[in-house]
């Protein structure tokens, strides 16, 4: 099936369109840009050279797709902002390219960007993730999957996002915020397993226990997390999750987020 591109939309010749989108009036794409199927570009989106979108996705009114990064150590380098599929990208959202010649921005699939999100340059971000109202990702960031961000959420440059983890709103943070947990406060610090994620995405009762035992030997114990990511080792039993907890904490170089 043929797009729907109105004629007052400004599409450059060179743009590559996929079957079934809906281009409303007063839409501007460039040249080196390319959509994918069935995706709904509503009224006054820019969508920049260096976007490549894949199917289904909905883009709403003023949002602006690879904008130029927002980083003194971009110099016009030809780079790219990469989304999957079946996103919804609400009003008013920015998302950056990255930086350097060959940088990627990766946006995965299933994500839903609320009103006034912006996401910086080569941040990368997985799947079926929500993000709130007025969220804000800094540079060189990475979210996994299933990672929900309350409202005003600001997230500095460099810091992770484990898995299933929720940040409460109006938090910034500075520190790496480990998978399957609720991060909030002032500084953030660690509020408790996730246990309504992880229930939602199908994981054992056994298993939350489990990676509740983990995060206390992480943030309570009178260890190091070093000695702590041992202890977890040797007193939790194995599991994919447990696996993934000491995988993200030994790999921090922003450190992990404190204790309440």
């Amino acid at each position: 099936m043929a797009s729907d591109i109105s004629p007052k939309a400004v599409v450059s010749p060179n743009a590559k369109i996929g079957n079934g989108c809906k281009i409303y009036p007063f839409v501007y794409i460039e040249d080196h840009v390319e959509i994918g199927d069935n995706c709904v570009i509503h009224p006054f989106v820019s969508i920049l050279n260096g976007t490549k979108m894949g199917n289904n996705n909905k883009i709403h009114q003023c949002s602006v797709l690879a904008a130029l990064p927002q980083d003194f150590a971009f110099t016009g380098e030809e780079s790219e902002l990469i989304i999957g599929d079946n996103n919804i990208i609400r009003e008013n959202v920015v998302i950056n390219r990255a930086t350097h010649a060959g940088g990627r921005t990766v946006i995965g699939n299933g994500n839903f960007l609320m009103e006034g999100v912006h996401i910086s340059h080569d941040t990368k971000v997985g799947n079926n993730n929500v993000f709130g109202y007025g969220a804000k990702i800094a540079g060189d960031c990475e979210i996994g999957n299933g990672v929900i961000f309350s409202s005003s959420v600001i997230e500095n440059a460099r810091t992770r996002v484990g898995d299933l983890a929720m940040i409460q709103a109006g938090t910034t943070f500075s520190r790496d915020v480990p998978p399957y947990i609720i991060a909030g406060g002032t500084p953030v610090a660690y509020g408790g397993p996730n246990n309504k994620m992880m229930e939602a995405w199908n994981i054992d009762e056994k298993v939350r226990k489990h990676v509740a035992n983990a995060y206390r030997l992480i943030f309570h114990g009178q260890n190091s997390v070093f000695d702590a990511i041992l202890q977890v080792r040797d007193q939790v039993p194995d599991s994919p999750e447990i696996q993934a907890i000491i995988r993200f904490v030994k790999a921090t170089k922003q450190g992990i987020i404190c204790k309440m």
